[in-house]
């Protein structure tokens, strides 16, 4: 993945896309409804790759970060609210932490958990 960077003057700061795709992934999972996160697809090379890759995919495009999510709710949530506030948490927390415009944030129901 390619770095971003932010220039002003001088200052230079460099933004790793694993740092966004880890933001996205705590946020999203720290929202009530989200029972684990899931895999884009259930393709040999997703399968192959490392755990910290699966839930978040990050795109960075014209100076704004678009994020999908893939998730598996919880089954007793409404789907439509939970998916909202992952919107919502995921987008303030890249802001806010990181200073960067989101462009959208997408969220993928994988699945539903009917085990909790």
């Amino acid at each position: 993945m390619d770095m971003y960077s932010v220039e002003k003057d001088i200052e230079n700061t460099t933004i790793s896309p694993q740092v966004l795709q880890k933001i996205a992934r705590l946020t999203a999972l720290s929202v009530q409804g989200v029972s684990r996160l899931a895999s884009a697809t259930g393709s040999l090379g997703q399968m192959l790759r490392k755990d910290e890759d699966k839930g978040a995919r990050i795109h960075i495009q014209e100076e704004a970060v678009f994020v999908d999510v893939y998730v598996v709710l919880m089954s007793n949530f409404n789907v439509r609210e939970v998916c909202r506030e992952i919107q919502s948490r995921v987008s303030r927390a890249i802001s806010e932490m990181v200073g960067m415009d989101v462009g959208g944030v997408n969220v993928h129901v994988m699945d539903f958990d009917f085990n909790v």
